[in-house]
C-alpha cells in the first residue's frame, strides 16, 4: 500500500514548523490560518475519528501542563484567557507531529528525555524571544522548571501517543 503524504516524515516536519510559526509569530490574528493547517491534516488522514482520538490525550495533557505553568506564574501569555487560542491549536499540531514526524525519537525513552529537556525549553525560549509568552520568574528559573518538567513529560507523551495508536 502506498504511503499517504500525511504519513511522510518531511511533509509532517514542514507542516509542523509552518504551523508553529503561524501560531507563535502570528498568534491570534493567524489562528484562522493555523486552524486551516490543522484542518488540512485531518483532511489528509484516512480515519479522522481515529486521528482525533489519538491526538486528544496528548493535546489535553500538554495544554494542562501549560495551564498549570500559567496559573503558577511561570508563563504569562498576556491574554484575557488562561492560555490563548493559538496555543490550544499548537498543542493539537504538536500531538499530530509527535505521532507522525517525531515518532522515531519516541522509540528511545532516553532520547525523548534528553530532547525533552533541551528542545522543548528551547522552543519556549524562542517563543518568549518572539513575544508570544513572558517569563515572570526570569529566564534561568523558567528554563530550569521547563527542563525538569519536559525530561519526564516528553517520554510520557510518546507513551500516550504510542498506546493510543495501539488501541486503534
Amino acid at each position: 500500500m502506498a504511503m499517504k503524504l500525511v504519513d511522510t516524515f518531511w511533509f509532517n516536519a514542514v507542516w509542523f514548523q509552518a504551523t508553529w510559526f503561524c501560531c507563535v509569530l502570528g498568534r491570534e490574528p493567524w489562528v484562522p490560518v493555523a486552524l486551516l493547517s490543522l484542518a488540512l491534516h485531518f483532511y489528509l488522514v484516512a480515519d479522522r475519528g481515529l486521528e482525533f482520538r489519538r491526538l486528544l490525550p496528548v493535546a489535553l495533557v500538554g495544554l494542562g501542563v501549560d495551564v498549570i505553568l500559567t496559573l503558577s506564574g511561570v508563563f504569562d501569555f498576556g491574554s484575557a484567557t488562561i492560555v490563548p487560542l493559538w496555543l490550544i491549536v499548537l498543542w493539537w499540531v504538536f500531538a499530530a507531529a509527535l505521532y507522525r514526524s517525531f515518532a522515531k525519537i519516541g522509540q528511545s525513552m532516553w532520547l525523548a528525555a534528553v530532547l525533552g529537556g533541551i528542545a522543548v525549553p528551547f522552543n519556549y525560549m524562542v517563543g518568549a524571544g518572539l513575544g508570544a509568552v513572558s517569563l515572570p520568574l526570569g529566564e534561568m528559573l523558567s528554563i530550569a522548571v521547563l527542563v525538569a518538567i519536559w525530561i519526564g513529560l516528553l517520554p510520557l507523551l510518546y507513551r500516550i501517543s504510542h498506546r493510543m495508536a495501539l488501541a486503534a
